[in-house]
């Protein structure tokens, strides 16, 4: 009864916090087998927009990373997933096909998280995953509000278990747990969700998660999301390796190979230090959060684009902002995609010299009740504002286009495999998947963190700068020409 499970985000929640989610194939393939042998329950993998990203910006084919890491991985399920509605740009018909084609290349488990909680859009993605082949592991977003209540996460998470869902997850996704609120939150979810296994997924932002994993513990929790010590703490999940500390001290089990987990972790700590990428520290407590919330992996990216429109300092002004818009359009949770809209409005109310005289698509269509349903309503006075706005009119009776499978082949192209189809049609650049395609088979070769002295030997050897390597040990000597 006290054997803990876990389910590493290395490879993807945690390097996407940490790193900017520059983590390519070729840093993860060489450890696989290593991290296959650990014993995690799963491995939190790849988000539905990581495969956009992939594209974008390391140039790389998302269906061979899935397709290699499970072969690496075959006793290790791969969590992918994330925000499965389309907010208007992806019919249902390609999420459905999606979850078809991700089951086929190796994934085991489907993640989905639905930004306002909604129970038809929730209760979609359960079916498909179902008919995929796929574990549905739904998660309950977190935040911290007059309105988000423990009445409201438990009310939520009934219907889930009622729906379906095969496990679910607490995604604080801003790091805004206490220690407090997860004493009180965790019982009133497990009384509702009649033995549906509940898991725990936060981030680190204010400093607090670790001692929040060990209280949900205590209180039932038999699964928490880690990372390994180089990718942890900071925006990043807790640390696999203090969680376990505390855990071995309070006398919980786990079935975990702590040989290969250090391997493990000297693999991403040898990767951090090659590639001069940040490794996680935990952080001072931030009161300011619990108002802004704006996730640590957002966090870096807002900064970036305030500083290519010269406004970076003004990013505690732009905080407040955000802060404001939030309470004003009746608490939305800061999470993808939500967070990106509050955050691009924040910069126009703040720029153009009057708050709300233009206002994006995204936040008129949440405003109108396009996204689902609403944890509060809109305030008055920011919802007639935004009633009046000739825009407003044109969005009124939106509804997110639908085409059929047949249709979106015609248009992209018939004679494509379905992992290039849905490649074209979720891409956001396509000049940059035909680069992606052009470019053919990828190699993937990265030196194994583990063994750095064979790893410089092979890049030495490697190397058409000098005729000759020698290296030398006590009475060892080797020498390459």
């Amino acid at each position: 009864m006290n054997n803990i499970t876990f389910v590493d985000t290395t490879l993807r929640d945690a390097h996407q916090s940490m790193w900017n989610g520059q983590m390519t194939t070729a840093m993860m393939l060489p450890i696989a087998p290593t991290v296959d042998k650990v014993g995690f329950e799963a491995l939190d993998f790849m988000a539905l927009i990581s495969m956009d990203w992939c594209i974008r910006n390391l140039k790389e084919n998302p269906w061979d990373r899935l397709k290699l890491m499970s072969k690496a991985m075959p006793n290790t399920p791969l969590i992918v997933g994330g925000v499965l509605r389309n907010f208007g740009n992806i019919p249902d018909s390609i999420t459905e096909f999606w979850c078809k084609a991700i089951a086929k290349a190796g994934a085991g488990i489907n993640r989905i998280n639905d930004p306002c909680h909604d129970m038809p859009e929730i209760k979609k993605a359960i079916k498909w995953s179902k008919s995929a082949g796929l574990t549905s592991l739904v998660a309950l977003i977190y935040s911290y509000s007059p309105v988000h209540t423990d009445e409201y996460y438990a009310e939520k998470a009934k219907q889930m278990a009622l729906e379906g869902a095969e496990r679910i997850f607490i995604k604080d996704v801003d790091g805004l747990l206490t220690p407090e609120r997860t004493r009180t939150l965790i019982p009133a979810i497990l009384k509702k969700i009649d033995g549906v296994p509940l898991e725990l997924h936060g981030h680190c932002t204010t400093g607090l998660e670790p001692i929040c994993y060990l209280e949900a513990i205590k209180l039932g929790v038999k699964t928490v999301h880690t990372a390994v010590s180089p990718l942890a703490n900071g925006p990043s999940q807790p640390s696999i390796q203090n969680i376990l500390m505390n855990l071995d001290h309070l006398g919980y089990s786990n079935d975990l190979d702590r040989d290969a987990l250090k391997t493990m972790t000297e693999h991403f700590e040898y990767v951090a230090k090659r590639e001069g990428l940040p490794t996680g520290t935990p952080v001072e407590y931030d009161l300011f959060q619990y108002e802004h919330q704006v996730p640590g992996g957002m966090m870096s990216n807002y900064k970036a684009e305030l500083v290519k429109r010269g406004l970076i300092g003004r990013l505690n002004e732009l905080l407040r902002e955000i802060a404001q818009i939030r309470k004003e359009l009746g608490y939305p949770i800061m999470v993808t995609p939500l967070s990106q809209y509050i955050g691009a409005q924040a910069i126009l109310n703040q720029t153009v010299g009057e708050r709300y005289k233009f206002v994006t698509d995204e936040v008129i269509k949440y405003a109108l009740g396009h996204f689902g349903e609403q944890a509060a309503p809109v305030e008055k006075p920011i919802m007639d504002k935004i009633l009046k706005m000739p825009r407003t009119k044109e969005l009124e009776n939106w509804e997110p286009p639908e085409k059929s499978i047949e249709d979106l082949r015609k248009e992209f192209g018939e004679d494509l495999s379905d992992e290039e189809f849905l490649l074209r049609v979720l891409a956001s650049n396509q000049a940059a998947l035909d680069e992606v395609l052009d470019a053919g088979p990828q190699k993937y070769d990265y030196p194994r963190g583990d063994k750095p002295v064979l790893s410089l030997i092979k890049e030495l050897a490697s190397s058409k700068h000098g005729a000759s390597v020698q290296i030398t040990k006590g009475d060892f000597s080797l020498e390459m020409r």
